[in-house]
């Protein structure tokens, strides 16, 4: 069963919309440069109420180790998902006390798929670039050969195609569930429901 990741919340309300339509993970974006940014307080808040099922992923882009330590450290997530320079030995640190990485990769080529192939992280996460909203070319990780979060310009339209050609571990959409930049309760309904029937 293809799990589904909702990204970029950012307030109380969106989580609200999560525990009603309970996606498998729920992502905040921590990363200063990007609009969908939230504070560590509002991270916070969001975490104390979200359901205890379903994990928050912190999106980090560059940031020092030790602030994404710290977040995973307090509780405030429970996932570190990285999508800048961040090397092996910075993953390799992180779960060495014990937590779980994504790493991102940017897939333009078939050596960016074997690059992200090779990957120590936990899971990887393949994308057209960090939060583009644009597809990337999926013929170029077909037979990949390990589980992956496939993202990129997903929508409530192409989500069930998605599952159905790439056979992901998970699909992580932010854009395509939003309306005017804000998170549309709607398209998070219609998401889940393409995604879910594809599972049957």
């Amino acid at each position: 069963m293809t799990k589904i990741k909702f990204c970029g919340l950012r307030s109380v309300s969106d989580i609200e919309a999560v525990n009603l339509l309970r996606p498998d993970f729920a992502g905040f974006v921590l990363a200063p440069k990007f609009w969908r940014c939230v504070s560590r307080e509002t991270a916070k808040e969001m975490k104390a109420a979200l359901s205890p099922e379903i994990p928050a992923v912190g999106v980090f882009v560059d940031n020092g180790f030790d602030e994404v330590a710290g977040y995973l450290e307090d509780g405030i997530i429970d996932i570190a998902q990285l999508h800048g320079a961040e090397d092996e030995s910075f993953i390799k640190m992180l779960q060495s006390c014990g937590f779980k990485v994504i790493k991102a990769f940017k897939i333009g080529s078939e050596s960016d798929a074997e690059r992200a192939r090779l990957s120590p992280a936990d899971l990887i996460l393949l994308d057209s670039g960090t939060g583009t909203g644009k597809l990337f070319d999926w013929s170029l990780i077909e037979n990949f050969g390990r589980d992956f979060i496939l993202a990129g310009g997903l929508t409530p339209e192409n989500a069930a195609d998605a599952v159905r050609r790439c056979r992901p571990y998970c699909v992580d959409v932010s854009s395509g569930i939003e309306t005017d930049r804000n998170k549309d309760k709607e398209k998070m309904r219609r998401f889940i429901e393409a995604v879910r029937s594809e599972n049957i």
